[in-house]
């Protein structure tokens, strides 16, 4: 599979979940591993441009997949726009979810590229925040969806 535009080959245990592929044999901590049971969002991953939860998918399920990570979202040591919406708008709080939030937001981003308040809401029911700060993390997605607006000009 590849993974940030990088490939990797390993033989696996058949059972092996994909965030503990991600984690510990890719060494990919970002992609944290929550619930294990798909609830609140805290392992997902884009495999294929589509928002996945990677606790509930076995390693050799993604093999040929395109994996991105939090940690292949920034380039050249530029943040994304989206982590830089967090950045800027407070939305990190804790930083548990806020990678899974973040790669949420990114293919909601995709699908609606000015999204109101409630689609935002509404696309984010499946990642769970702790802290309850959803308000700051709406704020956030918001000003991303903005910025990539503007730079598409």
């Amino acid at each position: 599979m590849t993974v940030n535009n990088q490939q990797y080959s390993h033989e696996v245990e058949p059972r092996l979940l994909l965030v503990h592929y991600i984690r510990e044999q890719l060494g990919l901590t970002g992609t944290h591993v929550g619930c294990d049971t798909s609830q609140c969002g805290a392992c997902t991953i884009l495999m294929n441009g589509l928002a996945v939860k990677s606790c509930t998918l076995f390693a050799v399920q993604a093999d040929g997949a395109n994996i991105t990570t939090i940690e292949g979202l920034a380039k050249n040591g530029d943040l994304h726009p989206i982590q830089q919406g967090f950045w800027e708008k407070h939305g990190l709080q804790c930083g548990f979810c806020t990678p899974g939030m973040i790669l949420a937001a990114y293919q909601l981003l995709e699908r609606y590229p000015k999204p109101s308040e409630e689609v935002i809401r509404h696309q984010l029911e499946g990642n769970l925040c702790r802290c309850t700060g959803y308000h700051n993390i709406v704020k956030a997605i918001q000003w991303a969806a903005d910025h990539m607006a503007a730079a598409k000009k």
